[in-house]
């Protein structure tokens, strides 16, 4: 009995031990390099796993590390990764050969996670077409300057908020992705669903969009295992039945577009938000209202714009508290352009602040949200080096593209450390390489949102800049150092500021 037992160990041990070595020599048997420090069966996230750093600080040390390869083999746990460090090789997967590689690398089971199935950034296909063909339709310019004025309510709302702050002590110390997260979540619920999001008001907060928002998509432990095995180890996930989207807030978000809908046809009345739009879409092309649809567009305008738009804004906001003389000059880019739209935030009023356009963009370049973007090959490939590698990528295989190390990779910007919107300006601008900077994504698959995105942000900059100045707390660890995440980038500490009335 006891030789049977130890047997049956020693066998479930070694065959565990052939699993993890089954891919452990991949990149090497095709002639590509691969990235130093992999571990059996963790690969290279062996740092992330132990809480150290993030996930996009290890695809950016990879790429450091790995200056003179056009690509890079590394282990995501055990799934053999592609990482592509070239300009030109990024353009061949995002746009020249995107049919090859026309999904993208985080997949969302529809059984865990029907709402979020149906969001254009996890689908592909004839799925991914129409959903996309949608939010372009609510995105388009004309629709853009119809959400301004829910925005603009907004804006209204987040001022009224910091003059309440500064009532009695003439500054306020705040952590600006908290501030900024308030802000875009009232814009989620206002001119996503045309309801109060409570995000503005102390005495509902537990009832807030924000604080629903919060509740998932906070940088807790929780969440942060949670991501993990949603965005890295998905096999792990659907193994364990691991959902992104907790339930409550599933339930939430399809009782709440339930009543809206049912109150609008009772009442007839109509409101100028996405959700309106996403329903005269249906109705256009002769569509029968699908709810669960409907639900998933309106669950993505909140994702889209909630959780990311916050964390530019936060950095935006801690890059003009670092650089009082940029901070300076775009006040005065804001007062000029207002004063000249008699101090009413108009679309026009918004394109005309090309200053604040280039800030925005050095601040997406110097740390973007996103560290990468993943992609998974569909169809095999060829894919050739300037150093003269080659790598035919088998179907299934997992593309990387280090977003943060291409926007500081000195072959691309002169000084890229350092925090210079004057390189996006008119003169200069044309001479960046395309696909060294990739705030939003390029090609088809780039960013649906981006334009609502950039409004929102604008808007809030605009309405800050004219009546308040941002210092940098003594809260504020310096120099800035990114939390340990799977996913979206933070920083240690959090963003703290000193707001005062200019």
């Amino acid at each position: 009995m006891f030789t049977t037992f130890v047997s049956l160990i020693l066998g479930t041990v070694i065959i565990l031990y052939l699993y993890l070595k089954k891919n452990a020599k991949y990149w090497q048997k095709r002639g590509i390099p691969c990235a130093n420090g992999a571990l059996l069966g963790i690969g290279h996230m062996w740092e992330l796993l132990i809480g150290k750093i993030s996930f996009s600080d290890i695809c950016r040390k990879i790429y450091h590390d790995n200056k003179d390869c056009s690509m890079v083999g590394f282990y995501n746990f055990m799934t053999p990764t592609l990482m592509i460090r070239e300009p030109e090789l990024v353009k061949t997967v995002l746009q020249t050969s995107f049919t090859n590689f026309h999904e993208n690398g985080v997949k969302i089971d529809p059984d865990l996670d029907p709402l979020l199935a149906n969001n254009p950034f996890f689908t592909y296909g004839e799925k991914w077409v129409t959903g996309r063909k949608r939010l372009t339709y609510a995105f388009s310019s004309m629709r853009l300057k119809i959400l301004l004025e829910s925005v603009k309510q907004v804006c209204g709302e987040f001022e009224n908020f910091l003059d309440k702050k500064l009532e009695k002590t003439g500054e306020v110390e705040m952590e600006l992705k908290e501030l900024f997260a308030k802000y875009t979540a009232q814009v989620v619920a206002n001119a996503g669903f045309g309801v109060n999001g409570f995000c503005f008001d102390d005495k509902k907060q537990q009832e807030s969009f924000y604080e629903m928002g919060k509740s998932f998509l906070d940088l807790s432990i929780v969440n942060n295992i949670i991501l993990t095995i949603a965005f890295l180890i998905p096999g792990f996930g659907k193994v364990f039945r691991v959902r992104f989207l907790p339930k409550k807030i599933d339930r939430f978000f399809r009782t709440l577009v339930t009543d809206i809908m049912e109150q609008r046809r009772t009442s007839g009345t109509q409101r100028n938000d996405f959700l309106q739009l996403m329903v005269e879409l249906d109705r256009a092309e002769g569509n029968k209202l699908d709810l669960e649809v409907l639900v998933s567009h309106t669950m993505s305008f909140f994702l889209d714009g909630y959780e990311t738009s916050s964390i530019t804004l936060s950095f935006v906001g801690f890059q003009l508290a670092l650089n009082p003389e940029v901070q300076k000059k775009l006040r005065k880019e804001v007062m000029t352009v207002l004063t000249k739209h008699n101090g009413i935030l108009t679309y026009e009023a918004l394109r005309e602040m090309t200053y604040m356009d280039q800030v925005i963009s050095e601040s997406q370049r110097i740390i973007p949200a996103i560290g990468f973007m993943s992609r998974i090959c569909t169809d095999e490939i060829e894919l050739k080096g300037s150093d003269g590698v080659v790598c035919s990528v088998e179907s299934g295989t997992s593309i990387l593209i280090p977003v943060h190390g291409l926007q500081e990779d000195p072959c691309y910007w002169e000084n890229p450390l350092v925090f210079d919107p004057e390189r996006f300006n008119l003169d200069k601008k044309h001479s960046i390489e395309r696909f060294a900077f990739l705030p939003f994504g390029e090609g088809p698959r780039m960013c649906v949102g981006m334009r609502m995105a950039l409004l929102q942000i604008k808007a809030c900059l605009a309405v800050l800049l004219r009546k308040y100045s941002l210092e940098l707390s003594p809260k504020m660890q310096m120099p800035l150092k990114l939390r340990c995440t799977p996913f979206l980038n933070a920083p240690v500490g959090g963003a703290w500021a000193l707001i005062r009335p200019i």
